[in-house]
């Protein structure tokens, strides 16, 4: 037996339920107007069918620069494409993770990922992160929505909402927690704590009242365009406190 949705593409068999339960995204003739080609990554664009043009401005801001290194662009507070371990301390702390968390982020994020970006063979004595190579950081057992260059698939993003998100605008942490499972490759232990720890740390930067993350605001976090928002905002509520 078979499922078939409004495009007419089968994409489930009732004999075989991992299909029936994770539905991929399966878009009609008025969301194929709406978010066209949504299987071809986008080079400098986080779109989705909410959004498919991206984060207005922050697109148009960053377009010679991909999704991902958009994504790392905050941490770049002096835009010459290294990213020193201070600077991700001080971006972590800045969005409110406090003294452990910021510097834990920053020895996870800088002991993991400053190899695979330098542009050598010989490691970085500062462990810093090269921007120009943020793509060879990539790892498995993620959502997929970066391509292995670094470009935003819209699909892969629909789909994780699709499968996961049990009809909801968003993810709860249960639901990220069975993303993770389903998304697991095997003997990929680094590429699985990698996609834990990403989500864990997207969770802490949201913390949703209602527990459950927004679908926009997790895109975003893609293309890091959120990050500067909850920076801004957080140096505001400072300033008027002190004040």
């Amino acid at each position: 037996m078979s499922n078939k949705q409004s495009s007419g593409i089968q994409t489930a068999i009732l004999d075989v339920p991992v299909t029936v339960e994770r539905p991929p995204y399966n878009p009609g003739p008025e969301e194929n107007k709406l978010l066209p080609d949504a299987g071809t990554a986008r080079a400098n664009k986080a779109a989705s069918l909410r959004a498919p043009e991206g984060t207005p401005g922050w697109a148009d801001a960053h377009a010679r620069q991909t999704v991902l290194q958009q994504h790392c662009d905050y941490f770049d507070t002096d835009k010459d494409g290294v990213i020193w371990p201070l600077d991700t301390f001080r971006g972590f702390y800045a969005l409110g993770f406090g003294l452990v968390l910021s510097l834990f982020s920053m020895f996870i994020i800088h002991s993991s990922f400053s190899y695979p970006t330098c542009p050598g063979w010989l490691p970085d004595p500062f462990f810093r992160l090269y921007v120009d190579n943020i793509h060879k950081a990539k790892h498995g057992s993620d959502t997929g929505t970066y391509d292995n260059e670094g470009r935003f698939i819209p699909q892969k993003f629909e789909d994780w909402f699709n499968k996961y998100g049990n009809g909801k605008d968003g993810l709860s942490f249960a639901d990220v927690m069975d993303g993770l499972k389903g998304q697991r490759l095997i003997m990929d232990p680094v590429g699985s704590f990698g996609a834990f720890f990403e989500w864990l740390a997207t969770y802490v930067l949201l913390w949703p009242e209602d527990g459950v993350m927004k679908k926009e605001d997790i895109r975003r976090v893609y293309d890091g365009s959120i990050f500067v928002d909850i920076a801004s905002k957080r140096a505001g509520t400072a300033k008027t406190k002190a004040a």
